[in-house]
């Protein structure tokens, strides 16, 4: 099982490795707002302060909203944490 964990209040939970809806879930608890999810809205933006190459690759989605490989962002709705650890930052 994979973990993400909310920096600012300390908060982990397991996420199963590669769900996108598991990831959905566990992240709305650590306190990630989300308005849609399909990558359409942006309100789900986090910062990845630690474990970015677990992350899947950046969707289209992404893209489409203005992020890049070379910042530290990702809307949550469109990642899947293959495995390790990832500390978000909401």
């Amino acid at each position: 099982m994979a973990k993400i964990i909310n920096v600012e209040t300390n908060e982990l939970r397991e996420v199963v490795d590669g769900d996108t809806d598991d990831l959905i879930d566990k992240a709305e608890e650590l306190g990630v707002a989300f308005g849609c999810t399909d990558g359409r809205c942006g309100s789900c933006r986090v910062e990845i302060v630690e474990g970015k190459k677990n992350l899947s690759d950046l969707t289209q989605n992404e893209k489409d909203v203005g992020l890049t490989d070379d910042e530290p962002y990702r809307l949550i709705c469109q990642c899947k944490i293959e495995q390790g650890i990832v500390k978000i930052r909401v």
